[in-house]
């Protein structure tokens, strides 16, 4: 059961913010590019900086805590969990800061309507 470690923790981190953009109305879905642009500044260059680390030895992954399913990135491979980390985890961050933003009321001038 250990190899379900990662993958449990990224299930429960899912689970625990898609039903924000249900019941706070958060648009981030409504709103993909938007989304693909955050994921992609915020997990691109955490990636580059994990494949580095990897390569170097500085960092690994416990081969008893992963499913075994390596994602090749040409000098080295990150297991799947640790890819899907850089999509699950920017998504949630976008889906909690939305949901702040919805329950606050807070606005940043991207509000449907506004024409700054």
């Amino acid at each position: 059961m250990g190899h379900l470690t990662y993958v449990a923790m990224l299930v429960f981190v899912v689970v625990a913010t898609l039903p924000l953009e249900v019941l706070l109305r958060t648009r981030v879905y409504a709103r993909p590019l938007r989304l693909g642009l955050t994921m992609l500044c915020a997990g691109v260059p955490f990636l580059v900086w994990d494949v580095v680390a990897v390569e170097a030895g500085h960092w690994f992954f416990d081969p008893d805590l992963v499913l075994g399913l390596d994602v090749p990135f040409g000098v080295a491979s990150l297991p799947l969990e640790e890819v899907l980390f850089f999509v699950v985890v920017p998504l949630a961050s976008v889906l909690t800061l939305e949901a702040v933003r919805s329950v606050r009321g807070w606005t940043v001038g991207d509000e449907a309507g506004d024409r700054r």
